[in-house]
């Protein structure tokens, strides 16, 4: 069974339909109970990362998402739940992320923001991700302070971290969901590691 953290924002339906589409139980999380006895654990992401943050702190939701993380289930980040994963964000200044990976959160510093569309991913770690074209939606990128976990980079007015893996985690920039065919390969290699 696959968990989804349901914060009331953003494409929530995009992501349950593209595991159903490749054949996978999905359930709904708004709760910690929820969380419990999960075989995998996704955080989607559309939308602010205060806002996101407020909704996982006022439902007592932050320290059962650590502890399943920690707990080894496998998870994945995407977009915004990727940004949750590091210290802090420029977009929401004073609000604490998860706090799983050391860095923070920042916003692009030149070209058209929100970076809108699909661009080039670059597999650094090839064993989740294949170099292809993804959808992204995003206005800000982590810097993170540990380059071992880099799985690919994509350039927009710059090289970013757009995915990284590390142990159980696995988090993008990009939006698999959103990216056709290349995006449900991806989530079954996921599902199947």
């Amino acid at each position: 069974m696959i968990g989804i953290i349901d914060y009331n924002m953003g494409n929530l339906r995009n992501v349950v339909n593209a595991f159903e589409k490749i054949g996978e139980d999905v359930r709904l999380i708004k709760n910690p109970d929820q969380m419990n006895e999960l075989d995998k654990l996704v955080l989607p992401g559309v939308g602010a990362f205060g806002s996101l943050m407020q909704f996982l702190d006022e439902n007592n939701m932050r320290d059962k998402i650590i502890e399943t993380i920690q707990s080894n289930i496998p998870f994945l980040g995407i977009c915004l739940g990727y940004q949750a994963l590091f210290e802090k964000s420029e977009e929401s200044p004073g609000v604490r992320g998860l706090g799983l990976l050391e860095g923070k959160v920042v916003r692009f510093s030149s070209g058209k923001i929100p970076q809108i569309g699909w661009n080039m991913v670059n597999s650094i770690k090839i064993d989740l991700i294949k170099s292809d074209y993804y959808y992204f939606v995003n206005s800000y990128i982590p810097k993170i302070a540990d380059n071992s976990y880099i799985a690919a980079t994509t350039d927009y007015y710059g090289s970013f971290v757009s995915a990284i893996q590390i142990k159980n985690i696995f988090a993008t920039q990009f939006h698999p969901e959103r990216s056709g065919r290349v995006g449900l390969d991806l989530l079954r290699r996921w599902v199947n590691c």
